[in-house]
């Protein structure tokens, strides 16, 4: 945990100015009982109201000042952890957003969540409480076990009894709850997995009357969540309780003790006054950090998996010498290129060669799984290849920074994603200085503009989360003149006219031949009348390259293509 500390540096100004305010409040706090001391022993016993008065009124002074040391110091402690949580958050933020897909797959969205997002919430928490008690609850024990050994060094005995008792039953709650807190967070996740999977797929848990089963598994995972929780709480709570039993024992044995201490002469009444205030003061502050080693394990738990995440190194990283994709055309050669995904018995992908020239037309097709969208993620440097060499206008994508190969795309995924905001925004998406005439050039051409004039303020129109304002073609439309606002050399269609109607992807397709004409184009396609026209066409089979060439070539060459070909349309139309 202490290793994300080194997030706090920008608040060490604040934090030693912390540590000397609870400095400040704590020495106030052990003069306190002093001076109560005094005032028994010299004031009232000797009836001298003017001693009474002057020395009531120096408590009430050193009081204030110590609540405003207390009240300041609160203030620089909230606004430290709160800055650290903020960096953390933009420290993990900025870290899952180089990850490859990868990576992703490895810590599952869920569990990046809630270690965005609670995992640093309660380190913040800790922190908050140790700038507050770090300094302060150590000095006034030690402070006061001194304090208390100079009013009745045997009396304080008493004390250093109790004291390891006390440090015992913390360390061994401590203990005990570091494990379960850490079960504790995983279970976390798979709530967050199984709420976020609910929520996302209402539409299909709906359609297929799976409400009650999906109620079931959220409750067992719920319940496992709460029986873990209900565990760390027995344990934890036993903190508190035997605290105060030790505690009130304490003053019992203090009064006890002490009362004989005063009869036989050995102490004064204020001093056995002051005696139990310095022991009441120890007590209340190994409460404190019992309070504070309560929320260490959750936090050291959260800490860990915060620092998994940090420690990461990206399977995909700009090499050293990446340079500028300046000049270079949007050629794409593809050079026995082999892929197999983490844990996947066959690669998705097996010594695949083809070239995908600018102005041409180049499209995929094949079999489901026969990784058709796995030569696109390749492509994009999503993952990394296993073997073989992918190239752009002649130069290796390893040897380019990862903006600068994907600026030189313009990408529309299988499934349309669109954001919050507004249909301007999302077009914009694609290029953030666009001008106002290229995005509605940009819309026309992916034939948006008709359904972008018929919303309530055309371009302004707002678009909620994941565009589910709008339907599978209109999201896809808007997907496609964001890939086309950017003007890129290389265009990536992955199976991107599924949900338009045969009328629309006609239109769209001409307009698309105009405005990519000096670009490469690749399509990931299902239906053949898409690519019927391309100038190559690749069959893959199995992650292997069954056939190559245009649609007349490959009907009279290609077994597999022929195949796609009859299950889609007629004789005429294939002819």
């Amino acid at each position: 945990m202490f290793k994300l500390f080194r997030f706090a540096e920008p608040y060490r100004y604040g934090i030693a100015v912390t540590v000397v305010l609870m400095f400040l409040q704590s020495i106030a706090q052990l003069y306190l009982p002093t001076l109560m001391a005094d005032i028994v022993d010299v004031g009232i016993v000797n009836g001298d109201s003017g001693y009474i008065w002057g020395t009531g009124a120096w408590m009430l002074l050193i009081a204030a000042a110590g609540t405003a040391c207390n009240v300041t110091a609160g203030l620089l402690s909230a606004k430290t952890a709160t800055g650290f949580g903020q960096i953390v958050r933009s420290r993990v933020f900025g870290q899952v957003e180089r990850f490859s897909l990868q990576e992703f797959d490895t810590f599952g969205t869920a569990s990046l969540i809630t270690r965005t997002t609670n995992d640093i919430t309660q380190v913040q928490q800790v922190l908050f409480m140790m700038l507050r008690m770090f300094l302060s609850a150590p000095l006034m024990i030690v402070g006061g076990l001194v304090m208390a050994f100079s009013k009745d060094a045997r009396l304080a005995l008493i004390l250093v009894t109790v004291i390891p008792l006390l440090v015992g039953v913390i360390v061994f709650v401590a203990a005990k709850g570091i494990p379960l807190f850490r079960a504790m967070q995983q279970k976390l996740d798979r709530l967050n997995l199984v709420l976020r999977e609910n929520l996302t797929g209402i539409r299909v848990i709906r359609a297929f009357n799976r409400t009650e089963q999906e109620r079931d598994r959220f409750a067992a995972a719920n319940a496992d969540l709460t029986a873990t929780a209900m565990r760390v709480t027995r344990i934890m709570s036993t903190i508190f309780p035997v605290m105060l039993l030790l505690l009130n024992l304490s003053i019992v044995a203090i009064m006890w003790f002490g009362s004989i201490r005063v009869d036989s002469g050995s102490i004064q009444v204020g001093d056995l006054i002051a005696f139990i205030q310095y022991a009441s003061q120890i007590l209340f502050s190994l409460t404190m950090v019992s309070m504070m080693f309560m929320m260490i394990p959750r936090a050291s738990a959260s800490a860990v998996r915060i620092q998994e995440v940090l420690e990461v190194k990206p399977a995909i990283f700009d090499a050293p010498d990446a340079g500028s994709a300046d000049g270079l055309e949007g050629r794409v050669e593809f050079e026995d290129v082999t892929f197999r995904y983490p844990g996947a018995e066959q690669p998705a992908v097996r010594a695949l060669s083809f070239t995908a020239r600018p102005g041409e037309v180049t499209a995929i097709i094949g079999g489901t799984g026969s990784g058709k969208s796995t030569i696109l993620h390749l492509l994009m440097r999503f993952y990394e290849t296993d073997a073989g060499t992918i190239k752009i206008g002649g130069r290796d994508i390893r040897k380019l920074s990862q903006e600068e190969l994907r600026g030189m795309i313009g990408f529309v995924p299988q499934k349309a994603v669109l954001f919050s905001g507004t249909v301007e925004g999302n077009i914009r998406f694609g290029r953030e200085n666009a001008g106002p005439d290229e995005i509605e050039q940009a819309a026309e051409v992916a034939q948006a503009q008709e359904f972008v004039e018929g919303l309530e303020g055309r371009f302004g129109a707002a678009v909620s989360q994941g565009g589910s304002n709008l339907s599978g073609g209109q999201k896809q439309r808007l997907s496609i003149a964001r890939a086309l606002i950017r003007k890129p050399s290389v265009y990536v269609f992955d199976d991107s006219f599924s949900a338009l109607d045969f009328r629309t992807d006609a239109k769209l397709r001409a307009a698309l031949q105009e405005e990519t004409a000096e670009a490469a184009v690749m399509i990931v396609a299902q239906r053949v009348s898409t690519i019927m026209k391309a100038d190559r066409i690749l069959v893959l089979d199995e992650g292997e390259l069954a056939g190559s060439g245009t649609h007349e070539e490959l009907m009279r060459t290609c077994r597999v293509y022929r195949e796609i070909v009859q299950s889609q349309l007629s004789e005429e139309e294939s002819a």
